[in-house]
């Protein structure tokens, strides 16, 4: 009975992994390939060649070596330097475990509705960066936390590596509280050696974390992709109903009126003002998901905003 289970959820699983990457190819396709390019344009420029001399080029490249031996004057040519370092941050605490709200996704010969709860919304998301990295020859790694670094999949590149960090993000289990962002960005801070672009999916629901944002910021390229479902803002009005804390399992019964919704609404507002600035103080960009709406619109936003931005 337990194998059975086993290879139902293994056989759902890889359903969902190919949905996932079906839809995130088409918006790779469609809108993200190009954003992303323009945006992540590389670390610098290399050396590629000698080339002789022609009127309107920079003297100062001039290669007096190769000129000297040759007697012709030669310039160094340059060419930017495409390969990139992206890794995905995601969140797998019990928070992310929650999802009420359902969105509609159009294809070319039906309406879908679903249900995803914000981890899963979660996986969407990486799984596009994840394809628009493989789809520019960039190398992509994983890092999944809870309370404490979970699984870490060193940078590569490749289609089999990129499906493989779409299943590790499907995957991932909820892992204690509270949920420890800073210390995942210090773990990351000490395995990555070059400079990335780390984007960062995740419902903040996490306590401060802005010395180790600050650190990373300053070492790396930090996207912050904010998860959310609307129904976490305000409760259904007119009864008792029993409320479970996602991370701690604390279960408790509570009376829902209109004083209660106003009170948790100015509580939710403050905690994602708090994060925010914290962002924006570290110049982080950010752009906020949610369960009730499809995830392209946002994510080529995203990049849309960051045009003409360089490592």
């Amino acid at each position: 009975m337990i194998e059975e289970k086993r290879k139902k959820s293994l056989k759902s699983m890889l359903a969902r992994v190919r949905r996932i990457e079906i839809t995130a190819q088409r918006l790779v396709n469609e809108q993200l390939s190009g954003r992303y390019h323009s945006v992540f344009k590389g670390r610098g420029m290399s050396f590629d060649e000698v080339r002789p001399y022609a009127p309107g080029d920079e003297v100062r490249l001039i290669d007096w070596n190769v000129s000297a031996r040759t007697g012709e004057v030669f310039i160094k040519h340059f060419v930017e330097e495409r390969e990139l370092t992206v890794m995905i941050l995601a969140d797998a605490s019990g928070s992310m475990d929650f999802g009420l709200s359902s969105a509609e996704y159009r294809h070319s010969d039906r309406v879908e509705r679903v249900e995803d709860t914000k981890r899963e919304l979660a996986a969407q998301i990486a799984a596009a960066i994840t394809l628009s990295a493989q789809m520019n020859n960039d190398r992509v790694g994983l890092l999944t936390f809870g309370s404490e670094v979970q699984k870490f999949i060193p940078p590569r590149k490749g289609r089999q590596h990129a499906l493989r960090v779409i299943r590790e993000v499907l995957a991932m289990d909820a892992s204690g509280s509270p949920t420890d962002l800073g210390g995942a960005l210090s773990y990351l801070g000490r395995v990555l050696k070059r400079r990335a672009a780390i984007f960062v999916v995740s419902d903040f629901e996490v306590p401060d974390f802005e010395r180790e944002l600050r650190v990373t910021a300053k070492r790396h390229d930090v996207h912050a992709l904010y998860v959310r479902d609307p129904v976490e803002d305000r409760l259904p009005e007119g009864g008792i109903i029993p409320l479970q804390d996602a991370e701690t399992g604390a279960v408790d019964f509570v009376f829902v009126d209109r004083g209660l919704n106003g009170r948790l609404e100015s509580e939710r507002r403050a905690h994602i003002d708090d994060v925010t600035r914290t962002l924006n103080r570290q110049k982080v960009p950010c752009t906020m998901f949610s369960t009730d709406a499809t995830y392209e619109k946002p994510l080529a936003g995203h990049f849309a905003r960051l045009k003409g931005k360089a490592l």
